[in-house]
């Protein structure tokens, strides 16, 4: 049965497909992506262990999922100081542990394929990915009331996460990336059903 997904990760998946279908706009039918096709592109340079080959799908998995993860990092942060359970500490470090590596894999499939993140981003493509309003309501929370919301809220984080996976394995071609979305549905989905037994307990 498919996981009804809360409003948040369906605000943040819609905005994901519609950046995605733009980014489509005026594409040819070659799903692979010539390095400097846009103002938003770098130059591309080899890069060891990323295969060259990529499509609109993969640049804008990247493009969405890298600000996505560091939001999650912003939010798993607090939780040093301002978490009660040990057990939202250890989650908040397993976060960390796995996305700090793939926010690096993605900026090393930026340089192979010669896109500037950061422009992307400051043009938008990302902006709805980010966690600024999650990281601002959790701030001035402490003990359980701090767990309490920073579990529903990565609940969500993840669930926008786990679409935008869904979306790669779907339309891309990339293999370290359709991996890597791999790797986050299935990493990802085990945290959600540890947070919400959390959070039942909370």
């Amino acid at each position: 049965m498919r996981t009804l997904f809360s409003r948040p990760a369906r605000t943040a998946t819609a905005a994901f497909a519609a950046a995605l279908a733009l980014s489509a706009c005026g594409g040819g039918d070659d799903p692979t992506i010539s390095s400097g096709s846009d103002g938003g592109s770098a130059q591309a340079s080899p890069v060891a262990g990323i295969d060259a080959e990529h499509n609109d799908a993969d640049i804008m998995f990247i493009t969405m999922m890298k600000p996505h993860h560091e939001g999650a990092l912003a939010m798993a942060e607090l939780a040093d100081t301002r978490a009660e359970s040990p057990a939202v500490k250890a989650l908040a470090d397993k976060i960390m542990a796995a996305q700090d590596p793939e926010i690096e894999m993605m900026n090393k499939m930026a340089t192979a394929w010669g896109v500037d993140l950061e422009a992307e981003v400051e043009g938008g493509a990302g902006h709805s990915m980010s966690s600024g309003d999650d990281t601002t309501a959790l701030e001035p929370l402490t003990g359980k009331k701090f767990d309490r919301e920073f579990l529903t809220r990565m609940i969500a984080h993840h669930e926008g996460a786990i679409e935008m996976a869904e979306t790669q394995l779907a339309d891309g071609v990339n293999p370290q990336a359709k991996q890597m979305a791999a790797d986050i549905m299935e990493s990802q989905a085990a945290e959600i059903e540890e947070m919400k037994s959390l959070l039942a307990a909370a």
